[in-house]
């Protein structure tokens, strides 16, 4: 079993299809991988084995990941009379909100829902490291951190566990974590997927749901089995051409990309690997006919930019607090919540409605800016997914506030301005530090465009097949 294990989430499913193996068989697998590697590096916080494979018999007969199990992240990914508590002691009961759609399309698509994964209190760090839970260790080195928020998610597909997890990403969520872990991590195009029922938007706009997967062709199936409008949603993303899945493999053509080193904040030093990991892609990338040249949008780095994005983030968690709060009948107090937390909350409070729409209508036209660059004939942009090398736990302190929040907006550099602009990102795992740590380069394309992204991904991969050495 272990060989199927070590299979992509499709080359799972097309060995259940086989009669390789029953997706009984595979989900028990995926469970003894569960059960044998997660005390090492608690990345699974809620597990429902019984219940899932309780519900093989009646999984849709044909579906395209019939039989195969994934985790889902314990941050949005709503599955109703489960367990759900987004890294937080304020939540500790079961979810009663309703399936949300991303999961309804999870179970049409045949998944087996094995649990869900550690996240940060709330999501609103890059390192999975909350005090409700513990620490989610990177697979690589258990002293290193696996990233955030979906770090419970990485580090289960980069250890083994299963083939795929679902993440999201606010601010690079997606995207740091994969970096960190090994993985591809694709941030679709802003409302590629619904957030529904009980969502509109997260964080203004900025969150979007996704996977972290192995391999290109995963994250483009899994993509097309949830993705889709809703009656209601407040997005809707531009068509693709069709399905991402068959993207796996077309050629791009000859691309213009343009690609960026210097960090965005100039008080940052640069990285030697960050700036090597760009540099071999850039070459990697120019090598496979593309026209590579340094460069990219004016707007990047814009100085303003991390406080207004700051600031509409704190005030949609202290929305959310506020929530809470109503929904359980008594205000959630500083205390309860984790200082970094607390923090936000608190100068979001300081903050007036008008203050939210000044800020996001800087970033109204923040994202203008940036687009003109793509609009003037580039394709894609490419740059490193983190903003700093691979960290160990603890490197963002849970209580110095001033170094946690300094640290968090140097990682979160590359990324978070692309949640702002609601542009399709990819990370790729294409470098490793000397001591064999991951460090992942990310592709920008214009909105819309993820199908482009999947073509170049799947080009690169196919040049250079990522390896995935913390597979136990």
């Amino acid at each position: 079993m272990d060989d199927v294990l070590r299979l992509d989430a499709v080359g799972q499913a097309r060995a259940v299809r086989t009669g390789e193996v029953s997706a009984r068989e595979l989900a028990e697998a995926a469970i003894a991988a569960i059960e044998a590697h997660d005390g090492e590096l608690n990345a699974v916080v809620h597990r429902r084995f019984e219940r899932a494979l309780a519900e093989i018999d009646d999984l849709p007969a044909g579906a395209p990941f019939h039989g195969v199990p994934i985790l889902l992240k314990d941050l949005g990914w709503r599955q109703s009379g489960e367990p759900y508590s987004a890294g937080s002691r304020v939540l500790d009961g079961l979810d009663e909100a309703p399936d949300g759609h991303g999961v309804v399309r999870l179970r049409e698509a045949g998944f087996v829902l094995l649990g869900r994964t550690n996240t940060p209190e709330f999501g609103s760090t890059i390192t999975t490291e909350p005090a409700a839970f513990g620490p989610t260790r990177n697979p690589y080195d258990p002293a290193y951190s696996a990233g955030g928020s979906s770090g419970g998610s990485a580090a289960a597909v980069a250890a083994g566990m299963v083939a795929l997890a679902t993440a999201s990403d606010g601010g690079g969520s997606i995207r740091v974590p994969a970096s960190l872990c090994g993985l591809v991590g694709l941030k679709p195009t802003r409302g590629r997927l619904s957030l529904g029922p009980s969502m509109g938007e997260g964080w203004s706009g900025f969150s979007c749901p996704g996977f972290v997967s192995r391999t290109v062709r995963d994250t483009a199936a899994a993509l097309d089995a949830v993705s889709g409008y809703h009656p209601g949603d407040p997005y809707d993303a531009p068509a693709l051409p069709g399905p991402l899945a068959a993207e796996a493999g077309a050629d791009p053509g000859r691309l213009r990309i343009g690609f960026l080193t210097a960090h965005p904040r100039q008080d940052v030093p640069g990285d030697p690997d960050l700036a090597e990991a760009v540099a071999r892609a850039a070459a990697l990338l120019e090598g496979l006919g593309h026209d590579v040249a340094p460069g990219g949008p004016q707007a990047f780095g814009e100085p303003e930019f991390p406080g207004h994005f700051g600031a509409i983030v704190a005030n949609n968690l202290a929305a959310q607090v506020a929530s809470l709060g109503t929904s359980r009948g008594r205000p959630v107090e500083p205390a309860e919540l984790e200082p970094r937390n607390a923090a936000m909350v608190a100068a979001a409070r300081a903050n007036s409605a008008a203050d939210h729409i000044l800020a996001t209508q800087w970033v109204d036209g923040f994202r203008r800016r940036m687009a003109s660059w793509w609009a003037a004939g580039n394709d894609l942009l490419l740059m490193p997914s983190a903003g700093a090398a691979p960290f160990p736990l603890g490197w963002i302190p849970p209580t110095d506030l001033s170094i946690a929040f300094g640290r968090t907006a140097q990682v979160v550099a590359y990324t978070s301005p692309i949640n702002a602009t609601g542009q399709p990102a990819i990370s790729l795992p294409l470098h490793a530090t000397a001591a064999g740590l991951p460090v992942g380069v990310q592709l920008v394309a214009a909105a819309g465009r993820e199908d482009l992204l999947i073509r170049v991904a799947a080009q690169i991969e196919q040049a250079r097949p990522f390896a995935h050495p913390a597979m136990r």
